[in-house]
């Protein structure tokens, strides 16, 4: 298996939980990693070990891309099939977790991902100081949904002005797929701008939320392929696919969900279709920029300055793509690169000065 350029992997079973947990930690060249702890069941240690590897990569393009002193990791929490946890079983796992972190010496620092949220970050806190995204009542800065909404609006103004010409939201019609923690404030925050919105969520009962929005409701098996200024995937991962690809009617696909594309291809065939494609690794870069604000003590008018730079960095992506003729999803990996090969430079000398070298 591929290590994909990673530093660390560590692989460790659980003292108290028995349960494998995965480390990766795939750059600390701007800074320390950092990446949630994601708990999900795996029917082999090997997949878990893969989407470590994948995930971390990727939070380090995030990172970069947003201009953040941070580096890309990922714990996985390697639940096998079957397996439940009642309450005590829980804390055990989080604090054989937070033991592991803690013998990175700082070089990972964990936070809320998928299966995981601010209470088990509680708990893995009694064991380790390298954590993030914990209640406020704990000193932490909570959920993080709120801010990566407000940062997905940065992108989406910035879509449209790079389409349209203009920031403004007023009259354009959104269709946001996924009603969930941030799909919903999304939609709130599109419809005190002025939008049009259309809304689809996979539970029926989402639909009352539409109507107290004046949305129109889409059925979810045709949402993705609705006719709208800009379609928002806020749910799973591979909304975009080579099936729908060329079903879509849209002008630009900016949404919070990771992984919107099934795979690099498919941006491709956005571009020939004419389709802006904003990269999620940066359009939903806000839920980083919240932990990345507890763990510098940043106060909230500078979380909130960071999260306006979303939209300046596709601004800076769109540039990149127009001049190179690439995509935006090759634009922002090219832009990630470059403050990442920045930084190792500066470190190089910075080393060789520090040992009397000429450089």
């Amino acid at each position: 298996m591929s290590l994909l350029g990673h530093e660390e992997v560590v692989v460790h079973r659980g003292e108290r939980s028995g349960v494998s947990l995965v480390i990766a930690i795939h750059s600390t060249v701007l800074g320390p990693s950092l990446g949630g702890a994601r708990l999900w069941r795996y029917g082999a240690l090997g997949d878990g070990i893969a989407d470590a590897l994948r995930l971390s990569k990727a939070m380090t393009y995030k990172a970069a891309a947003a201009g953040l002193e941070l580096g890309g990791g990922k714990a996985v929490l390697c639940l096998p099939p079957g397996r439940e946890l009642d309450p005590a079983a829980r804390r055990d796992l989080m604090l054989d977790l937070g033991d592991l972190v803690e013998s990175l010496d700082g070089r990972y620092v964990t936070a809320e991902d998928v299966g995981t949220g601010t209470a088990d970050m509680a708990t893995i806190a009694e064991h380790t100081e390298y954590v993030v995204g914990k209640p406020v009542e704990d000193g932490g800065s909570g959920d993080p949904s709120p801010i990566t909404a407000l940062g997905v609006e940065s992108a989406i103004r910035a879509c449209c002005e790079h389409r349209f010409g203009s920031a403004d939201l007023g009259g354009r019609l959104m269709a946001v797929v996924g009603l969930g923690h941030v799909g919903l404030p999304l939609a709130e925050r599109l419809k005190a701008a002025g939008a049009e919105m259309l809304i689809s969520d996979i539970d029926p009962e989402k639909r009352t939320e539409a109507e107290r929005l004046g949305a129109g409701w889409l059925d979810p098996d045709e949402a993705m392929t609705a006719e709208c200024d800009v379609l928002a995937p806020c749910a799973l991962g591979g909304a975009v696919n080579p099936d729908n690809v060329e079903s879509l009617r849209c002008e630009i696909v900016c949404g919070s969900a990771n992984n919107v594309l099934a795979d690099d291809s498919v941006a491709a065939k956005l571009t020939a279709r004419g389709i802006l494609y904003a990269p999620d690794f940066i359009a939903n870069a806000g839920g980083l920029i919240n932990v990345y604000g507890e763990l510098r003590d940043l106060d909230h008018a500078r979380i909130d300055e960071l999260v306006d730079g979303i939209g300046e960095a596709l601004r800076r992506v769109f540039e990149v793509a127009s001049d190179r003729s690439v995509t935006p999803l090759e634009a922002a990996r090219a832009v990630a690169d470059d403050a990442l090969e920045a930084a190792q430079e500066a470190a190089s000398e910075a080393t060789s000065a520090g040992l009397g070298l000429a450089v």
